[in-house]
């Protein structure tokens, strides 16, 4: 039996992977409510990619996907919390305040699965976000749900999470991570 590599899974599964384009280039606004079905139909497809990965990789700290990990070049993403709680829509985020505490805790991606990175992250962000009728709304995210929606705006400001590791520091392989006792740490995509 062949030991797939967690990146090509992720290919498999539909997730674009690092080196793509789409990956580096900031994504373009909806114009709400004007293109209210083109969002929906996009959210849609997350959904259903979301679905797909968490039938073969659980994610007990919650996880992520944004449009530009599925091949679309549009600001939208959708956050799964831990546990229960319901799924998170993402139009047009921006991040209007960061508090000035950070932490630093292994990240993963999607797009680049087979390596985890320490990345400093705030641990409380305020985001702006679209509803689909063009109205805005104003979220305080805290802590682990701070770093998940913070991951999946990088995404559609076109960054990388190795942006945003302290000059120095490279991620390191999947497996060094799982041995290196830090798990536990939030794996976003």
């Amino acid at each position: 039996m062949t030991d797939v590599r967690p990146s090509q899974q992720m290919r498999d599964l539909g997730v674009v992977q690092e080196g793509a384009t789409v990956l580096t280039t900031p994504a373009r606004p909806f114009d709400l409510p004007s293109e209210r079905d083109e969002a929906e139909s996009i959210v849609d497809e997350l959904f259903a990619a979301l679905e797909r990965i968490g039938q073969v990789h659980p994610f007990a700290k919650g996880m992520g996907l944004a449009a530009p990990q599925i091949g679309i070049g549009r600001a939208a993403a959708v956050v799964q919390p831990p546990g229960d709680a319901p799924t998170i829509v993402l139009l047009n985020p921006r991040i209007t305040a960061r508090a000035g505490e950070t932490d630093e805790q292994y990240e993963g991606c999607l797009s680049f699965f087979d390596v985890r990175g320490l990345v400093p992250c705030p641990l409380k962000i305020t985001v702006e976000t679209a509803a689909l009728n063009g109205e805005t709304a104003i979220t305080v995210y805290e802590r682990g749900l701070a770093r998940l929606i913070h991951h999946e705006i990088d995404h559609l400001d076109g960054l990388l999470y190795t942006a945003r590791m302290r000059t120095g520091v490279t991620p390191i392989p999947v497996e060094e991570y799982r041995q290196s006792g830090q798990a536990w740490a939030y794996d976003r995509s």
